[in-house]
């Protein structure tokens, strides 16, 4: 048996929008999103928002940032989204509070099935709890659970669950040691 890519139905994949809606979000995406000639957040926000995302309070997303569906994503309080991050969510994304995705971070939520002919969509959801850190140039691929204040430093690349307070490097990222917050009394 060999890969049969002509066989490949995109019919099967719901990306729960009409066409309408769809349509109208590449468009703005296009213009407010890949562009980085509109940095206002205000209306970034306010996009996301009409377009079905859930976004708390204090949301700081910079220019270049790519969203695949916004209906399919859920933002808690003061989440920061650096520069040309990409959240290709297939499926849906929750994204817990005080979360840092840095600057070109992939949150990948899609995949191909490679034991079937047809290379059918495998997709799986992805949740950052809170207090996350998702580094630069770094990966989570679909199903990833990031537990509460871990981090994935540079360039690495989550291919599964990622403890709580723990620091994971590498591809595929492994834990390297365990995060520790200091108590700073001001």
């Amino acid at each position: 048996m060999k890969t049969n890519l002509q066989a490949f139905d995109p019919s099967t994949f719901n990306k729960e929008a009409g066409t309408l809606k769809k349509g109208s979000w590449f468009l703005f995406h296009a213009i407010f999103f890949q562009s980085s000639w509109i940095p206002a957040m205000g209306i970034k926000r306010f996009l996301l928002t009409l377009f079905g995302a859930k976004i708390g309070s204090g949301f700081i997303i910079k220019p270049t940032v790519r969203i695949k569906f916004p209906w399919k994503l859920e933002i808690g309080d003061h989440v920061w989204l650096g520069e040309g991050c990409w959240i290709d969510n297939l499926d849906h994304v929750k994204i817990g509070s005080n979360v840092c995705i840095s600057q070109g971070a992939l949150l990948l939520t899609g995949n191909h099935d490679y034991t079937i002919p047809s290379f059918e969509y495998r997709n799986a959801p992805i949740l950052l709890e809170d207090g996350v850190w998702i580094g630069a140039r770094s990966v989570v691929c679909p199903g990833t659970v990031c537990r509460s204040h871990s981090i994935l430093t540079v360039g690495s690349i989550a291919t599964k669950e990622m403890e709580a307070f723990t620091i994971y490097q590498g591809n595929p990222a492994v834990a390297v040691r365990r995060r520790t917050i200091k108590d700073i009394l001001q």
